[in-house]
């Protein structure tokens, strides 16, 4: 058991790609926590996917011993996080089990969309933050630059500011001692009731689920009895440890310590990220945080592509909820795609790494829907519906209004690039709110032009839905790849929402239904159905291609039959004898077209997300 004083619980915050996983390699080095011969790059990004983006899509823990020069050896507990926006929640449970953090900036970039977003909702954690400027080694690099940035964001002191090369090593050794002397030690009572806040969880075929929790107040071992107060779900511990980078059980958890705790639960929905545990037989009065689950921001449907059956795909959504709580499916069925399910995710890029792993690891063929988002419909006895399958809509005449998610967007780009974004966001309904320079340009050697341009923030208010289609590649393409995004979830707005049903032969395919504005409805669905045309595989009837919005028809496009030369054979004669050959294979036609179905290929549900929105 470890003197809380001699305890330091941080984490490190960063955008994309800001060296966060290299940073943390050089501590685990620097301390002797893994061999020089051991280490790896990004050694605590172990999911192949993780390695392959270069992006931290799990948050890890990680205890680390450090003898200082004063004769100390101190215990220091680093929660790494991830940096994408779509797993901002649990940088947000991980900056709360937290003292400090280490705020890391690229020297080659400065200040970035989620440097500030991360920034701030640590400051808001009330957490001791150290500006941490990397990559000095790099040619482009210009670190005076990054940290006037950072004055002027966060209002730090020059001369609080580390400049350091993780990738080489040089300085790293002066985050170790600032981490000691600024980060405050845990405060916490031992005889109080135990309460421990969950910041990531998984699992374990052998001990169920392992919580991984920093403890407050208490202690706890195993054997004892304890209770989630967020989802009332009691459990006996199996066993307590820290992590060293892997398990290692301990005797005791004790107030400031960060480890895990297997619970013996058989899902991971039962200990959520978020919650607090305390003991059965003493619980706490209070909990940590108010515990808010997540709610999934991004709807798609999921199908089992060909030869792949529903119980197999059922069977592999359960297992990768397991590892992933923040994944919601239920089950739902298409006339077009059959029997499917309905998942939820917290946005685009998490959307993308379910449905790559459901392939990989357990080598399924999926169909993916286009993605959409829940939209809040208010009923005329004002009772209020969530839906997220735009088939589920109500007619108009049964509700009072539709309600659609809002984000406040946050994008941070150099000056020349203001006009371009703000004609994207302009054509996404997107409501101005500030613009801001956050760094002056810098002149070229020669002193002619600029050789950087000062960088500016913008911020807007904008609909979750225009962010689906093709922003943040517009986004990158319209500002050559300099322009970084953050947003959050402001909330639900009413909105003129419309259904848009396309329709193959006067049957709407419900897969292919989503929910649109009123005013981008036409030109959506002309240049849906225009390709669709060009997607679906040619039948030997006519196929008509229709956009409508309820019974009204916007927009049409017909696929041409396929015509077999039924004369062939005719090679002379009355004329009658090829008119009835040809009336014969007319009438086949209407049979054919009454009761013919049409398949609808995997790369017409992609055409909705390849829609350009501008």
């Amino acid at each position: 058991m470890t003197d809380t004083k001699l305890i330091r619980n941080f984490c490190i915050i960063a955008h994309i790609d800001h060296g966060k996983s290299t940073l943390a390699d050089r501590l685990l080095e620097l301390t002797g926590t893994v061999s020089a011969r051991e280490i790896t790059p990004q050694f605590m990004d172990r999911m192949d996917l993780e390695r392959e983006r270069g992006i931290t899509i799990k948050g890890k823990a990680v205890r680390m011993a450090y003898a200082h020069p004063d004769g100390q050896t101190y215990e220091l507990n680093l929660i790494d996080t991830p940096g994408h926006v779509d797993f901002s929640y649990e940088v947000s449970r991980a900056l709360a089990a937290c003292e400090g953090a280490l705020l890391l900036v690229d020297a080659t970039q400065g200040v970035q969309a989620q440097t500030m977003a991360h920034g701030l909702v640590a400051l808001d954690h009330n957490l001791h933050i150290i500006p941490v400027v990397n990559k000095i080694d790099l040619p482009g690099a210009q670190p005076e630059r990054a940290a006037a940035e950072l004055e002027q964001v966060f209002g730090f002191r020059q001369d609080e500011i580390l400049f350091i090369s993780a990738k080489d090593g040089t300085g790293v050794a002066e985050v170790l001692d600032a981490l000691v002397q600024h980060v405050p030690a845990p405060k916490g009572d031992i005889a109080a009731p135990l309460r421990c806040l969950i910041f990531d969880s998984s699992y374990d075929s052998y001990k169920g689920v392992l919580a991984y929790v920093r403890v407050v107040d208490g202690r706890v071992q195993a054997g004892a009895g304890i209770r989630m107060m967020g989802s009332a779900k009691d459990a006996d511990v199996l066993e307590v440890g820290i992590f060293s980078p892997g398990l290692k059980p301990a005797d005791v958890l004790t107030p400031g310590d960060v480890g895990y705790i297997a619970t013996g639960l058989k899902s991971v929905g039962d200990c959520r990220v978020g919650d607090t545990i305390t003991l059965r037989s003493q619980p706490a009065v209070e909990p940590l945080l108010a515990y808010v689950p997540m709610k999934p921001m991004v709807f798609a449907g999921m199908y089992p592509g060909e030869g792949e059956s529903f119980e197999a795909m059922r069977d592999a959504l359960e297992k990768l909820r397991l590892s992933d709580a923040s994944l919601s499916y239920e089950p739902e069925s298409s006339p077009a795609l059959g029997f499917g399910f309905r998942c939820g995710f917290l946005g685009l890029l998490h959307m993308e790494i379910v449905q790559e792993r459901l392939e990989r690891e357990y080598n399924l063929s999926l169909v993916a829907t286009a993605p959409g988002v829940a939209y809040q419909v208010v009923m005329q006895d004002g009772a209020v519906r969530t839906v997220s399958n735009p088939s589920e809509l109500p007619n108009p005449g049964q509700y009072q209004e539709l309600q659609e998610p809002w984000l406040r967007v946050t994008v941070i780009c150099p000056s020349r690039f203001v006009g371009a974004v703000m004609e994207l966001a302009g054509t996404r309904r997107g409501s101005f709110l500030r613009m801001e320079y956050i760094s002056s340009a810098i002149a070229g050697g020669d002193g002619s032009s600029a050789a950087h341009d000062a960088q500016v923030l913008l911020e807007y208010e904008m609909p979750l839905a225009e962010i689906l289609v093709e922003f943040y590649n517009q986004l990158k393409s319209r500002t050559q790849g300099y322009a970084s995004l953050d947003y959050t979830l402001l909330g639900y707005r009413k909105g003129d929402m419309v259904r848009l049903d396309i329709m193959l032969n006067n049957k709407a395919v419900d897969a292919l239904s989503f929910i649109v504005h009123r005013d981008k409805a036409y030109e959506r669905g002309r240049a849906l159905v225009e390709q669709l045309r060009k997607l679906i595989p040619r039948q030997l009837f006519e196929v008509a291609v229709q956009a409508a919005i309820g019974s009204r028809v916007i927009a049409r496009e017909s696929i041409a039959p396929m015509r077999k030369n039924v004369l062939a054979k005719c090679y002379g004669g009355d004329v009658t004898r090829k008119r009835k050959l040809l009336e014969k294979q007319a009438e086949g036609k209407k049979r054919l077209k009454r009761v013919g179905q049409v398949e609808v290929p995997q790369e017409a549900f992609l055409a909705l997300m390849k829609l350009e929105g501008d």
